[in-house]
């Protein structure tokens, strides 16, 4: 691809000005269009094929700026997409085209951006300024190029969309956050009877319908222990951790459930300093309960009561001044943190970027350390300046070590509430997307939310942040959300639970085959947990795709139920879990488990994990039923024959194939045997002999047997 000095010369101030009157003229009273129609087009979100480079973005001809353009990569054909928000009534087209124009191309509507019909088609365009009459009714339209008039590719300073809206008045921004989110202030009378009364709601809730959110505004608050049950948050609304301070303990034991820790899921603890009353504070949890953002003023336990079974977990961006008791956790990850020390380990421990972690030693310890995490951006978070809530966005860290916050301010962004649509408990995804088509952010207050459209997120920067592990659910099959092909989009803190009708994925970042590069301002993933089955039948054919380049993924657990309602080999249907397609995407902190095919699937190119926890399906009718052509079973994490280059730190498999315990899995891991494609800190273990693996990676490691739950171990593959 040439240098952008390389790229033809723009048009001249006098060209430019030709042009502008000529675009004006059409617009004249007596003109062919008669009456002046209304731009709908500018400031929308708008999504393209390609981009030349990062200078040159989709939306960057929607933004009624002469000086700035999108252009496409010098190929055939290429398109660009605007979304009108909301379907209107059309009535002209206008395109702006800079030197290198299409010579072919067509105008295209949708009402859904799926099905297109043509408004307007040629063979033989000019380039320079065309207005084009065209009529019918569409919200997404788009300019189909399928033939350059140059070498280079297709490149527009503006694409104007004139016509009659239909879309209603604008939404507010900002409001009150609902009533499922409490909010404590320290002259706040009786917060330790608010705290136990939706403890005793929550703490066995497993698949229930409450969702809460506790808020501490910033102050000291004494004597109080926040029991923790499922679908409740507890976080701090200070700047920094320290800002709100717990003379107490914000504890997850597992009483409920005889001292069992291993189904202590979804809840998280955020952006609070414990000074905890007995000096340790309990955090007994497994997946999908994120400790971010804390700073005990003491030591942490990890395990439950009585050092009960546990299958944990993930800390990230804290601070412990004493020692971490691992205990009983059969594997944890723990990101860019600084601890006082660490004790124990079951199977799987590891560490990125965290300052006091124990030295590399797997399997014994089973400690994996990287000294710093390769690209990390910290979850967004709610806040108060003064009395007015913001969301605070992170910034970017590269090869980050120790907490975002230990030095001073934080570095990112702060967002007002007030572009923020609030979204409560009965909104529809119609809703939703107008919300997000008029440029707003989404606050999701806790609760359930059926969507029987896919929540379209368009515009780059966007921030989607859920409180209380508030929870989508996609009716009648659609994929419950898609990202475009846009820069630094922040989703964090939901759960998708699949609907009965199979959707095809639940979660896509990007469409595919997208080529743009989006590494300097990457989208996060960050604790958007995916559920299939466990509520209620619920099929998905894929959990999460990742199309878009340099993504990163930074804590999810994404499960087929094995327990609850609605699970059975074919009523929780869902073949995959995790597919990546785009390149340079990097996960932390990646659990998967149980789905009927392959767990991950990671077909694009310099992808990264570190840490991985994964259970096969237990629910097997028999070796039939996981074979994959003369492969015994399929991979737990597989990696495209045609990658080049991988790498993966700490990751590990279990079986626990309960219906037929004479099922073999030939291993957990397969990856092509290339220079650039790397593993280290392998294990697969046969949880009590219930099925075994022959080899841990390919044909490499020592087959599992007997019942004795021994890991086998692969340190360095190849």
């Amino acid at each position: 691809m040439p240098r952008l000095s390389d790229h033809p010369p723009r048009l001249t101030a006098a060209a430019l000005a030709a042009a502008l009157v000529a675009a004006l003229l059409v617009l004249l009273p007596g003109s062919a269009a008669q009456a002046a129609p209304v731009l709908l087009s500018q400031g929308r979100p708008a999504t393209a094929s390609s981009q030349e480079n990062g200078g040159t973005p989709a939306s960057a001809a929607v933004d009624g700026d002469n000086a700035t353009r999108w252009s496409s990569q010098f190929a055939d054909p290429q398109w660009i997409q605007v979304d009108l928000g909301a379907p209107a009534q059309l009535s002209q087209v206008v395109l702006r085209w800079e030197t290198a124009y299409a010579k072919a191309y067509r105008i295209e509507l949708s009402t859904d951006g799926a099905g297109w019909s043509t408004a307007y088609s040629t063979t033989s365009a000019a380039g320079g300024v065309a207005t084009l009459d065209v009529s019918g009714t569409a919200r997404y339209v788009r300019v189909y190029g399928t033939q350059r008039a140059t070498e280079w590719g297709y490149s527009l300073y503006e694409f104007q969309v004139f016509g009659t809206s239909g879309g209603g008045p604008a939404l507010p921004g900002g409001g009150d956050l609902g009533p499922n989110v409490i909010v404590f202030d320290p002259s706040t009378p009786n917060i330790q009877g608010r705290l136990d009364e939706v403890f005793r709601q929550q703490e066995s809730a497993q698949f229930g319908a409450g969702r809460y959110q506790f808020l501490f505004k910033p102050g000291t608050y004494n004597g109080l222990n926040a029991q923790i049950g499922f679908y409740t948050s507890v976080s701090g609304l200070g700047l920094s951790p320290d800002d709100t301070t717990i003379n107490g303990d914000v504890t997850v034991d597992a009483g409920w459930f005889g001292g069992n820790a291993t189904q202590n899921f979804w809840r998280s603890a955020e952006n609070l300093a414990l000074n905890p009353v007995n000096g340790t504070d309990r955090w007994a949890v497994s997946q999908a309960a994120p400790f971010r953002r804390m700073h005990v003023k003491g030591g942490l336990n990890l395990a439950p009561d009585g050092y009960g079974w546990a299958s944990g977990g993930y800390i990230a961006d804290s601070k412990i001044d004493g020692q971490v008791g691992n205990y009983s956790q059969q594997q944890w990850y723990t990101r860019d943190s600084s601890i006082g020390g660490w004790g124990n380990g079951v199977w799987n421990q590891v560490f990125s970027g965290v300052q006091g972690a124990p030295a590399q030693s797997f399997p014994n310890p089973p400690y994996t350390t990287l000294d710093t995490t390769p690209v990390s951006r910290e979850k967004p978070f709610l806040y108060l300046d003064g009395s007015e809530y913001k969301v605070f966005v992170p910034a970017k860290r590269v090869n980050a070590r120790g907490t975002s916050w230990g030095n001073g301010a934080p570095q990112g962004t702060s967002l007002p509430l007030s572009r923020f649509y609030v979204v409560k408990p009965g909104t529809t995804a119609a809703t939703m997307n107008q919300a997000l088509a008029q440029g707003l952010h989404l606050l999701f207050t806790p609760g359930v939310y059926h969507v029987d459209q896919t929540l379209q997120v368009n515009r780059a920067d966007t921030v989607v942040l859920g409180l209380g592990l508030a929870t989508l659910v996609p009716d009648n099959g659609v994929t419950a959300m898609k990202v475009a092909d846009v820069d630094g989009v922040r989703l964090a803190g939901f759960l998708i639970d699949a609907g009965p009708v199979n959707s095809p994925s639940l979660l896509e970042v990007g469409p595919a085959g997208t080529t743009t590069d989006h590494g300097a301002n990457p989208t996060t993933v960050q604790d958007v947990f995916i559920r299939v089955g466990g509520a209620g039948p619920g099929k998905a054919t894929v959990g999460m795709v990742i199309n878009n380049h340099d993504t990163i993924v930074d804590h999810t657990w994404i499960w087929r139920a094995d327990h609850g309602d609605g699970v059975g080999w074919e009523t929780n249907r869902a073949d995959y879990g995790f597919r990546v397609n785009g390149d340079d995407v990097l996960a932390t902190g990646l659990f998967v488990e149980h789905f009927n095919k392959y767990d991950v699937q990671w077909n694009g190119e310099r992808g990264r994990t570190v840490f991985y926890q994964n259970e096969k399906a237990y629910d097997a009718p028999n070796q039939a039923a996981i074979q994959n052509g003369s492969t015994k079973g399929y991979a737990a994490y597989k990696v495209a024959d045609s990658v080049t280059v991988h790498e993966g730190w700490g990751l590990g498999s279990y079986c626990y194939y309960n219906v037929d315990p004479t099922i073999r899995q030939d291993h957990g891991f397969q990856a092509p045997v290339k220079p650039g494609v790397k593993f280290h800190d392998l294990l697969v273990v046969s949880l009590g002999g219930k099925g075994q693996y022959e080899h841990v990676i390919n044909a490499t490691g020592a087959p599992t047997s007997g019942t004795s739950t021994t890991p086998s171990t692969v340190v360095s593959f190849p």
